[in-house]
């Protein structure tokens, strides 16, 4: 493929020396700009020093990643640096923007926890990437910590006005039309504004709504819809009919109804905190061709709603989140491994509600052979009783499991929130259960790797 040709403004650059040694400053601006954006955005600024050929080349970059890992890391460790942080990110933003020269953008991300105080701010943002025919859009305001985290309400407020005409806002202002990949995180952002994206854009292959606040209900149906990779987390209700779907990952609280997505293999599913989802979802006629399926559960004591699921004859992998209290029963979550009859990878990651430790007897682990899965990996393992009659199964009855992978880190509500000293104690105290109770007991044919 043929890079499009950069304009660049030659009176700032400087002439080249015959004989000059550096071979990277003597390739085509174009060529350097496509290297350039391949860079993270600072590097790229920082590149600009190393040759004199580059120094307003970065400006050109096709690609503006404004991504402030260790800012966030920082905020999740000292909350009180929130409003200092938040504005460093915002002038380190701006500054870019004043520079930035390239008339169209391939990616646009902003990843910073802002919410509606810089509501000014963002939305300058989003008009410049639009204006400039984006085609890979993310806000990703995820917050950095508990404070934040449940409140939508405190969210961004995707302009509604932007979809609209007016002399202030003419549409034909925006690139709509170019959007390939839309993200939207910690953004509220209205059923109509989802209905627009997906009516106008006809090119939008990824969509994703993250913890948005006025949804509650939403319909993405359509024949000639290019998307081919959704996710929708916090509604209560979802219903899809996409023919070119592959990927679909959702969070509902009351009903998941899927039709037409022939080309669906990849499901995550949130469950909910009832039966009632479990049990939609088993109508579902998709689920016989999936080949990769996660299912969020939380605590199943005393359900029989997982025997229920049908055979699943394509599935290769799958993976449960759980949330479980104290000392509960994990076996009835491998009646799912037994509707796989071809699986080869199984993930679960245990989220402790309530840690509790007994010295209760292992159960006898159900006999039933597993002649395709090859790996299984444990995360959130604590050493309890239910932990070891868990690990036991697949050493019993997976014939040909090659790697059992056991890591004491459960799943984390808030990603970047720091593990707790206490919480550290836990894991420590697991790993060294892990190694005292199942490396006698771990045939030597598998790999036993305890992180």
């Amino acid at each position: 493929m043929v890079a499009k040709q950069v304009g660049i403004d030659w009176k700032f650059q400087p002439k080249m020396c015959v004989g000059d040694d550096d071979r990277i400053s003597q390739l085509p601006d174009d060529i350097l700009v496509v290297i350039l954006s391949l860079l993270p955005l600072m590097e790229a600024a920082r590149a600009s020093i190393l040759s004199s050929r580059w120094t307003n080349l970065w400006k050109h970059t096709l690609s503006l990643d404004f991504d402030a890992g260790k800012a966030m890391c920082k905020l999740a460790r000292e909350r009180e640096l929130e409003e200092e942080e938040g504005l460093k990110y915002v002038e380190w933003v701006n500054s870019v923007l004043q520079s930035h020269k390239a008339v169209t953008l391939k990616e646009f991300r902003i990843c910073f926890d802002l919410s509606e105080p810089s509501q000014i701010a963002l939305t300058k943002w989003l008009e410049y990437a639009l204006a400039r025919q984006v085609q890979r859009l993310e806000f990703d305001l995820s917050a950095a910590n508990s404070r934040r985290f449940g409140r939508t309400d405190l969210n961004y407020v995707f302009p509604q006005e932007l979809l609209t005409e007016s002399n202030h806002h003419p549409r034909t202002r925006f690139g709509f039309k170019h959007l390939k990949e839309l993200s939207f995180r910690f953004v509220t952002v209205t059923r109509e504004a989802i209905e627009f994206f997906l009516n106008n854009c006809p090119f939008l292959e990824n969509l994703i709504v993250h913890k948005t606040k006025k949804i509650s209900t939403l319909e993405v149906c359509g024949s000639s819809l290019a998307l081919k990779h959704l996710e929708l987390f916090g509604l209560d209700s979802v219903k899809v009919s996409a023919p070119n779907l592959t990927s679909l990952s959702v969070k509902v609280y009351k009903e998941l109804m899927l039709e037409n997505v022939p080309m669906l293999d990849e499901l995550t599913v949130a469950c909910g905190y009832c039966e009632f989802s479990v049990e939609r979802l088993l109508l579902s006629s998709c689920i016989s061709q999936l080949e990769s399926l996660t299912l969020m559960l939380s605590n199943l004591k005393g359900s029989t709603v997982l025997c229920k699921f049908p055979e699943m004859p394509r599935l290769k992998k799958l993976v449960i989140e759980y949330w479980t209290l104290g000392e509960g029963s994990l076996i009835a979550l491998t009646s799912l491994i037994r509707a796989s009859p071809y699986l080869q990878e199984f993930v679960l990651k245990l989220r402790w509600l309530e840690l509790s430790r007994s010295d209760r007897e292992i159960g006898s682990s159900v006999r039933f052979p597993h002649e395709h899965l090859k790996v299984a990996k444990f995360c959130g393992y604590y050493g309890r009783s239910s932990d070891v009659e868990f690990v036991k199964y697949f050493i019993d009855n997976c014939v040909v499991l090659e790697k059992l992978i056991i890591d004491p880190h459960g799943l984390v509500y808030i990603p970047r929130v720091p593990t707790s000293p206490a919480k550290l104690a836990k894991e420590i105290t697991a790993r060294d259960c892990a190694k005292r109770q199942l490396e006698s007991q771990v045939p030597a044919h598998i790999e036993l790797v305890i992180l």
